[in-house]
Protein backbone atom coordinates (compact mmCIF):
# COMPACT_ATOMS: atom_id res chain seq x y z
CA UNK A 1 0.00 0.00 0.00
CA UNK A 2 1.28 3.73 -0.95
CA UNK A 3 2.61 5.28 2.19
CA UNK A 4 0.62 8.36 1.14
CA UNK A 5 -3.09 6.28 1.30
CA UNK A 6 -1.48 4.51 4.08
CA UNK A 7 -0.88 8.01 6.26
CA UNK A 8 -4.35 9.45 5.24
CA UNK A 9 -6.24 6.35 5.79
CA UNK A 10 -4.46 5.63 9.55
CA UNK A 11 -5.36 10.29 9.78
CA UNK A 12 -8.74 9.73 8.88
CA UNK A 13 -9.55 6.70 11.23
CA UNK A 14 -7.55 8.44 13.91
CA UNK A 15 -9.74 11.55 13.64
CA UNK A 16 -12.89 9.46 14.11
CA UNK A 17 -11.54 7.38 16.71
CA UNK A 18 -11.25 10.56 18.80
CA UNK A 19 -14.37 12.32 17.77
CA UNK A 20 -17.58 10.75 17.89
CA UNK A 21 -19.85 12.34 15.63
CA UNK A 22 -16.90 13.71 13.36
CA UNK A 23 -18.34 15.03 9.89
CA UNK A 24 -16.36 14.93 6.59
CA UNK A 25 -16.14 18.86 6.22
CA UNK A 26 -14.53 18.77 9.92
CA UNK A 27 -12.30 16.00 8.99
CA UNK A 28 -10.99 17.73 6.06
CA UNK A 29 -10.31 21.09 8.11
CA UNK A 30 -8.83 18.44 11.37
CA UNK A 31 -6.27 15.94 8.69
CA UNK A 32 -5.10 18.61 6.09
CA UNK A 33 -5.94 16.09 3.14
CA UNK A 34 -8.16 17.20 0.10
CA UNK A 35 -12.30 16.67 0.12
CA UNK A 36 -11.38 13.35 -2.20
CA UNK A 37 -9.18 12.06 -0.72
CA UNK A 38 -10.84 12.08 2.46
CA UNK A 39 -14.03 10.92 0.85
CA UNK A 40 -12.41 7.95 -0.49
CA UNK A 41 -10.32 7.29 2.93
CA UNK A 42 -13.89 7.52 4.72
CA UNK A 43 -15.53 4.72 1.61
CA UNK A 44 -12.51 2.64 2.42
CA UNK A 45 -12.83 2.32 6.24
CA UNK A 46 -16.37 1.67 5.80
CA UNK A 47 -16.37 -0.94 3.46
CA UNK A 48 -13.73 -2.49 5.77
CA UNK A 49 -16.49 -2.38 8.81
CA UNK A 50 -13.90 0.12 10.91
CA UNK A 51 -16.51 3.40 10.36
CA UNK A 52 -20.27 3.82 10.14
CA UNK A 53 -22.67 6.65 10.04
CA UNK A 54 -23.64 8.15 13.83
CA UNK A 55 -26.46 10.37 12.31
CA UNK A 56 -26.47 13.70 10.84
CA UNK A 57 -24.96 17.04 11.44
CA UNK A 58 -25.69 20.36 11.39
CA UNK A 59 -26.62 21.62 8.01
CA UNK A 60 -24.43 24.67 7.08
CA UNK A 61 -26.29 25.28 3.80
CA UNK A 62 -27.88 22.20 1.60
CA UNK A 63 -27.96 18.36 2.63
CA UNK A 64 -26.49 17.89 6.45
CA UNK A 65 -23.69 16.06 6.74
CA UNK A 66 -23.03 12.69 7.78
CA UNK A 67 -21.71 11.99 11.68
CA UNK A 68 -19.23 9.02 11.61
CA UNK A 69 -17.97 6.77 14.33
CA UNK A 70 -15.66 3.86 14.89
CA UNK A 71 -17.35 0.82 14.65
CA UNK A 72 -15.85 -0.18 18.22
CA UNK A 73 -18.26 -3.59 18.70
CA UNK A 74 -17.02 -5.09 15.34
CA UNK A 75 -13.96 -6.69 17.71
CA UNK A 76 -12.46 -7.47 20.89
CA UNK A 77 -9.14 -6.55 22.60
CA UNK A 78 -8.31 -8.02 25.62
CA UNK A 79 -5.96 -7.08 28.28
CA UNK A 80 -3.82 -8.64 31.32
CA UNK A 81 -2.30 -6.61 33.48
CA UNK A 82 0.35 -8.25 35.86
CA UNK A 83 1.47 -7.15 39.17
CA UNK A 84 3.25 -8.44 41.70
CA UNK A 85 0.45 -9.92 44.01
CA UNK A 86 -2.59 -9.33 41.87
CA UNK A 87 -4.19 -9.65 38.47
CA UNK A 88 -6.30 -7.74 36.34
CA UNK A 89 -8.19 -9.13 33.12
CA UNK A 90 -10.24 -7.92 30.89
CA UNK A 91 -12.12 -7.38 27.33
CA UNK A 92 -12.66 -4.26 25.19
CA UNK A 93 -13.97 -3.11 22.05
CA UNK A 94 -12.00 -1.10 19.48
CA UNK A 95 -12.37 2.18 21.37
CA UNK A 96 -10.65 0.56 24.49
CA UNK A 97 -13.54 0.55 26.38
CA UNK A 98 -13.61 -2.19 28.68
CA UNK A 99 -16.51 -4.60 28.62
CA UNK A 100 -15.80 -6.80 32.01
CA UNK A 101 -13.00 -6.92 33.87
CA UNK A 102 -11.63 -9.52 36.61
CA UNK A 103 -9.16 -9.29 39.68
CA UNK A 104 -7.41 -12.31 41.42
CA UNK A 105 -4.48 -12.31 44.06
CA UNK A 106 -1.67 -13.57 42.69
CA UNK A 107 2.04 -14.37 43.48
CA UNK A 108 4.34 -13.31 40.11
CA UNK A 109 7.23 -14.95 41.99
CA UNK A 110 5.15 -18.12 41.26
CA UNK A 111 6.77 -18.10 37.77
CA UNK A 112 4.94 -17.34 34.27
CA UNK A 113 3.54 -21.50 34.14
CA UNK A 114 1.51 -20.81 37.02
CA UNK A 115 0.32 -16.71 36.88
CA UNK A 116 -0.10 -16.95 32.98
CA UNK A 117 -2.16 -20.49 33.19
CA UNK A 118 -4.28 -18.54 35.97
CA UNK A 119 -4.69 -15.36 33.38
CA UNK A 120 -5.78 -17.84 30.70
CA UNK A 121 -8.58 -19.84 32.42
CA UNK A 122 -9.75 -15.88 33.18
CA UNK A 123 -9.82 -14.55 29.66
CA UNK A 124 -11.10 -17.67 28.75
CA UNK A 125 -14.24 -17.24 30.83
CA UNK A 126 -14.68 -13.76 30.03
CA UNK A 127 -14.53 -14.50 26.14
CA UNK A 128 -16.98 -17.30 26.69
CA UNK A 129 -19.63 -14.98 28.12
CA UNK A 130 -18.48 -11.73 26.64
CA UNK A 131 -17.65 -12.16 22.77
CA UNK A 132 -20.45 -13.53 21.63
CA UNK A 133 -18.77 -14.48 18.10
CA UNK A 134 -16.65 -11.53 17.95
CA UNK A 135 -13.02 -12.46 17.26
CA UNK A 136 -9.98 -11.44 19.45
CA UNK A 137 -8.00 -8.90 17.91
CA UNK A 138 -5.00 -8.32 19.85
CA UNK A 139 -3.98 -8.81 23.55
CA UNK A 140 -2.04 -6.46 26.03
CA UNK A 141 -0.10 -7.60 28.27
CA UNK A 142 1.83 -5.65 31.48
CA UNK A 143 4.52 -7.35 33.66
CA UNK A 144 5.78 -5.59 36.79
CA UNK A 145 9.49 -5.41 35.52
CA UNK A 146 11.20 -4.51 32.65
CA UNK A 147 10.38 -5.23 28.60
CA UNK A 148 12.38 -5.37 25.82
CA UNK A 149 9.15 -4.17 24.02
CA UNK A 150 10.35 -5.45 20.58
CA UNK A 151 10.77 -8.86 21.04
CA UNK A 152 7.92 -9.11 24.50
CA UNK A 153 10.51 -10.20 26.35
CA UNK A 154 11.17 -9.47 29.88
CA UNK A 155 14.57 -8.89 30.53
CA UNK A 156 16.11 -9.45 34.58
CA UNK A 157 12.78 -8.15 36.29
CA UNK A 158 14.32 -8.03 39.79
CA UNK A 159 10.87 -9.38 41.52
CA UNK A 160 9.71 -12.00 39.04
CA UNK A 161 11.73 -15.24 39.36
CA UNK A 162 11.58 -17.60 36.38
CA UNK A 163 10.85 -14.80 34.01
CA UNK A 164 13.78 -13.48 32.80
CA UNK A 165 13.25 -14.12 28.54
CA UNK A 166 10.43 -16.25 29.06
CA UNK A 167 8.21 -15.79 25.58
CA UNK A 168 5.12 -14.43 26.77
CA UNK A 169 4.07 -12.78 23.54
CA UNK A 170 4.52 -16.39 21.85
CA UNK A 171 2.69 -18.37 24.18
CA UNK A 172 -0.34 -15.67 23.97
CA UNK A 173 -0.36 -15.39 20.10
CA UNK A 174 -0.59 -18.93 19.98
CA UNK A 175 -3.15 -19.62 22.03
CA UNK A 176 -5.50 -16.88 20.81
CA UNK A 177 -4.22 -16.38 17.40
CA UNK A 178 -4.13 -13.15 17.72
CA UNK A 179 -0.94 -10.66 17.99
CA UNK A 180 0.07 -9.77 21.32
CA UNK A 181 1.99 -6.79 22.31
CA UNK A 182 3.73 -6.70 26.00
CA UNK A 183 5.02 -3.68 28.31
CA UNK A 184 5.91 -2.58 31.46
CA UNK A 185 3.33 -1.78 33.63
CA UNK A 186 4.13 1.33 34.65
CA UNK A 187 4.33 2.61 30.71
CA UNK A 188 0.69 1.24 30.76
CA UNK A 189 -0.44 3.35 33.53
CA UNK A 190 0.84 6.00 31.78
CA UNK A 191 -1.09 4.76 28.79
CA UNK A 192 -4.23 4.51 30.17
CA UNK A 193 -3.79 7.79 31.93
CA UNK A 194 -3.79 9.27 28.64
CA UNK A 195 -6.54 7.70 27.35
CA UNK A 196 -8.90 8.29 30.35
CA UNK A 197 -7.89 11.67 31.94
CA UNK A 198 -8.35 14.83 30.02
CA UNK A 199 -5.94 16.70 31.75
CA UNK A 200 -3.51 14.37 30.55
CA UNK A 201 -4.23 13.90 26.92
CA UNK A 202 -4.40 17.76 27.05
CA UNK A 203 -1.13 18.04 28.18
CA UNK A 204 0.47 16.04 25.88
CA UNK A 205 3.86 16.30 27.76
CA UNK A 206 4.06 14.64 31.34
CA UNK A 207 5.31 12.04 33.19
CA UNK A 208 3.86 9.43 35.11
CA UNK A 209 4.82 8.00 38.21
CA UNK A 210 4.35 4.86 40.09
CA UNK A 211 5.31 4.38 43.67
CA UNK A 212 4.12 1.28 44.93
CA UNK A 213 6.46 -1.90 46.07
CA UNK A 214 8.39 -0.88 43.53
CA UNK A 215 9.00 3.29 41.84
CA UNK A 216 8.64 3.78 37.91
CA UNK A 217 7.73 6.12 35.61
CA UNK A 218 6.46 6.36 32.60
CA UNK A 219 7.24 9.04 29.78
CA UNK A 220 4.56 10.90 27.38
CA UNK A 221 6.14 12.89 24.91
CA UNK A 222 3.93 14.83 22.17
CA UNK A 223 0.96 12.69 23.10
CA UNK A 224 3.01 9.62 22.55
CA UNK A 225 4.75 7.07 24.87
CA UNK A 226 8.30 7.08 24.42
CA UNK A 227 10.40 3.78 25.43
CA UNK A 228 13.42 4.59 24.93
CA UNK A 229 16.22 2.32 22.54
CA UNK A 230 15.41 -0.97 24.06
CA UNK A 231 12.45 -0.65 26.34
CA UNK A 232 13.57 0.84 29.63
CA UNK A 233 13.02 4.45 29.93
CA UNK A 234 11.29 5.45 32.84
CA UNK A 235 13.37 3.11 35.53
CA UNK A 236 13.53 5.76 38.11
CA UNK A 237 13.39 2.68 40.69
CA UNK A 238 17.28 1.89 40.15
CA UNK A 239 19.02 5.54 39.74
CA UNK A 240 21.20 6.73 42.67
CA UNK A 241 19.29 8.81 45.03
CA UNK A 242 21.33 11.11 47.77
CA UNK A 243 20.22 10.41 51.21
CA UNK A 244 19.35 6.70 51.12
CA UNK A 245 22.29 5.70 53.62
CA UNK A 246 23.57 3.19 51.60
CA UNK A 247 20.27 0.79 51.54
CA UNK A 248 21.03 -2.55 49.22
CA UNK A 249 18.13 -3.00 47.00
CA UNK A 250 16.64 -6.06 45.69
CA UNK A 251 18.81 -5.21 42.08
CA UNK A 252 22.13 -5.53 43.81
CA UNK A 253 23.15 -1.77 44.19
CA UNK A 254 23.29 0.19 47.16
CA UNK A 255 21.43 3.45 46.76
CA UNK A 256 18.43 2.86 44.25
CA UNK A 257 15.81 4.95 45.37
CA UNK A 258 13.46 1.91 45.35
CA UNK A 259 15.27 0.71 48.41
CA UNK A 260 14.60 3.67 50.40
CA UNK A 261 11.49 5.09 49.07
CA UNK A 262 9.29 2.37 47.41
CA UNK A 263 6.67 0.53 49.66
CA UNK A 264 9.44 -2.27 50.59
CA UNK A 265 11.03 -0.03 52.20
CA UNK A 266 7.94 1.76 53.96
CA UNK A 267 7.23 -1.83 55.52
CA UNK A 268 11.06 -2.63 56.65
CA UNK A 269 11.82 1.02 58.04
CA UNK A 270 8.08 0.67 59.59
CA UNK A 271 8.76 -2.87 61.06
CA UNK A 272 11.84 -1.16 62.70
CA UNK A 273 10.41 1.55 64.26
CA UNK A 274 7.71 -1.08 65.97
CA UNK A 275 10.37 -3.34 67.12
CA UNK A 276 12.62 -0.45 68.71
CA UNK A 277 9.85 0.86 70.69
CA UNK A 278 10.10 4.16 67.78
CA UNK A 279 6.23 3.98 67.19
CA UNK A 280 3.64 2.54 69.41
CA UNK A 281 0.94 3.18 66.77
CA UNK A 282 2.66 0.76 64.06
CA UNK A 283 3.73 -1.93 67.01
CA UNK A 284 0.24 -2.38 67.85
CA UNK A 285 -0.28 -3.33 63.82
CA UNK A 286 2.38 -5.46 63.67
CA UNK A 287 1.49 -7.25 67.24
CA UNK A 288 -2.28 -8.07 65.25
CA UNK A 289 -1.36 -8.86 62.27
CA UNK A 290 2.22 -10.66 62.94
CA UNK A 291 3.68 -8.63 59.47
CA UNK A 292 3.72 -4.75 58.51
CA UNK A 293 3.25 -3.57 54.66
CA UNK A 294 3.21 0.16 53.33
CA UNK A 295 -0.30 0.36 53.90
CA UNK A 296 -0.12 -0.23 57.46
CA UNK A 297 2.43 2.76 57.82
CA UNK A 298 0.07 4.90 55.76
CA UNK A 299 -2.86 3.95 58.45
CA UNK A 300 -0.77 4.47 61.44
CA UNK A 301 -0.10 8.15 59.84
CA UNK A 302 -3.52 8.93 59.27
CA UNK A 303 -4.24 7.85 62.83
CA UNK A 304 -1.65 10.81 63.73
CA UNK A 305 1.65 8.24 64.64
CA UNK A 306 4.11 10.95 64.16
CA UNK A 307 6.77 8.63 62.82
CA UNK A 308 4.92 6.73 60.63
CA UNK A 309 3.79 10.27 59.04
CA UNK A 310 7.54 11.21 59.04
CA UNK A 311 8.43 7.96 56.98
CA UNK A 312 5.81 9.06 54.52
CA UNK A 313 7.39 13.02 54.95
CA UNK A 314 10.85 11.46 53.50
CA UNK A 315 9.87 8.82 50.98
CA UNK A 316 8.12 11.60 49.13
CA UNK A 317 10.95 14.02 49.52
CA UNK A 318 13.47 11.42 48.09
CA UNK A 319 10.90 10.67 45.35
CA UNK A 320 10.56 14.36 44.78
CA UNK A 321 14.10 14.66 45.47
CA UNK A 322 14.63 12.62 41.81
CA UNK A 323 11.15 13.78 40.19
CA UNK A 324 12.96 17.46 40.22
CA UNK A 325 15.87 16.21 37.85
CA UNK A 326 13.21 15.39 34.78
CA UNK A 327 11.00 18.04 35.60
CA UNK A 328 14.23 20.34 34.77
CA UNK A 329 15.33 17.60 31.92
CA UNK A 330 12.17 17.01 30.39
CA UNK A 331 9.74 20.02 31.24
CA UNK A 332 6.50 18.35 31.58
CA UNK A 333 2.93 19.87 32.13
CA UNK A 334 2.15 17.62 34.15
CA UNK A 335 3.58 14.78 36.56
CA UNK A 336 0.54 12.08 37.59
CA UNK A 337 1.73 10.44 40.66
CA UNK A 338 -0.35 6.57 41.19
CA UNK A 339 0.29 3.66 43.22
CA UNK A 340 -0.55 2.41 46.74
CA UNK A 341 2.46 4.75 48.42
CA UNK A 342 1.02 7.67 46.23
CA UNK A 343 -2.43 7.21 47.67
CA UNK A 344 -1.58 7.85 50.99
CA UNK A 345 -3.09 11.29 51.54
CA UNK A 346 -1.21 14.46 51.39
CA UNK A 347 2.09 12.98 53.09
CA UNK A 348 3.91 11.71 50.21
CA UNK A 349 2.66 14.42 47.47
CA UNK A 350 2.93 17.43 48.59
CA UNK A 351 6.77 16.10 49.71
CA UNK A 352 6.59 16.24 46.12
CA UNK A 353 5.60 18.76 45.40
CA UNK A 354 7.54 20.70 47.84
CA UNK A 355 10.81 19.00 46.97
CA UNK A 356 9.91 19.29 43.11
CA UNK A 357 9.69 22.68 43.35
CA UNK A 358 12.38 23.90 45.37
CA UNK A 359 15.04 22.18 43.53
CA UNK A 360 13.73 22.52 39.91
CA UNK A 361 14.37 24.96 37.59
CA UNK A 362 11.99 27.92 38.33
CA UNK A 363 10.82 27.66 34.10
CA UNK A 364 10.49 23.99 34.61
CA UNK A 365 7.55 24.80 37.27
CA UNK A 366 5.91 27.75 36.12
CA UNK A 367 3.10 25.89 35.05
CA UNK A 368 3.91 22.66 36.48
CA UNK A 369 1.22 20.74 38.33
CA UNK A 370 1.45 17.33 40.52
CA UNK A 371 -1.64 15.95 40.58
CA UNK A 372 -3.25 12.08 41.82
CA UNK A 373 -3.78 9.77 38.90
CA UNK A 374 -7.56 9.47 37.97
CA UNK A 375 -7.12 5.64 37.63
CA UNK A 376 -7.57 3.46 40.47
CA UNK A 377 -5.53 0.93 38.82
CA UNK A 378 -1.88 -0.73 39.94
CA UNK A 379 -1.51 -3.18 36.73
CA UNK A 380 -2.47 -0.48 34.01
CA UNK A 381 -5.12 -2.81 32.27
CA UNK A 382 -7.02 0.33 30.95
CA UNK A 383 -3.48 1.04 29.42
CA UNK A 384 -2.99 -2.57 28.10
CA UNK A 385 -6.10 -2.67 25.88
CA UNK A 386 -5.21 0.60 24.53
CA UNK A 387 -1.53 0.04 23.60
CA UNK A 388 -3.61 -3.07 21.38
CA UNK A 389 -6.11 -0.63 19.67
CA UNK A 390 -2.79 1.64 19.08
CA UNK A 391 -1.02 -0.59 17.75
CA UNK A 392 -3.33 -2.05 15.47
CA UNK A 393 -4.49 0.99 13.91
CA UNK A 394 -1.03 2.59 13.63
CA UNK A 395 -0.13 3.46 9.88
CA UNK A 396 2.20 0.25 8.53
CA UNK A 397 0.45 -2.34 10.86
CA UNK A 398 -3.08 -0.88 9.29
CA UNK A 399 -1.90 -1.38 5.91
CA UNK A 400 -0.76 -5.16 6.25
CA UNK A 401 -4.25 -5.94 7.86
CA UNK A 402 -6.93 -3.61 5.92
CA UNK A 403 -6.78 -5.51 2.75
CA UNK A 404 -7.92 -8.56 4.73
CA UNK A 405 -10.78 -6.34 6.44
CA UNK A 406 -9.64 -7.87 9.99
CA UNK A 407 -6.10 -8.50 12.05
CA UNK A 408 -8.02 -11.53 14.02
CA UNK A 409 -5.77 -14.98 13.26
CA UNK A 410 -2.87 -12.51 12.52
CA UNK A 411 -0.35 -12.61 15.26
CA UNK A 412 2.59 -12.09 12.97
CA UNK A 413 1.65 -8.18 12.92
CA UNK A 414 2.97 -7.90 16.55
CA UNK A 415 6.26 -8.83 15.48
CA UNK A 416 9.18 -6.84 15.07
CA UNK A 417 9.26 -6.28 10.94
CA UNK A 418 5.66 -5.58 11.16
CA UNK A 419 6.48 -2.06 13.05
Amino acid sequence: MPVERTESLAAVLRAVRSNRGITQPMLIEQVGWGRSVVATRIAELEAAGLVTTAGVGPSTGGRAPRQLRLRSESGLVAGIGIGATRMEVGVADLSGRLIARAEDPIEVADGPEAVLGHAEKVLDGLLARYAGGRAVWGIGVGVPGPVEFATGLPVAPPIMPGWDGYPIRDRLSRRYDAATWVDNDVNLLALGELHANPAAAAARDFLYVKIGTGIGAGLISGGRLHRGTNGCAGDIGHVAAAETGGVICRCGNAGCLEAAAGGAALAREGRWLAETGGSPAMARILTAKGSLRAADVTTAAHDGDPAAQALLIRAGQLVGGTLATLVSFYNPALVVLGGEVSRTGDYVIAAIRESVQRRSLPLATRSLRIEPATLDEATGLTGAVHLVVDELFAPQRLARWLPHNTPAGRPELAAKEAA
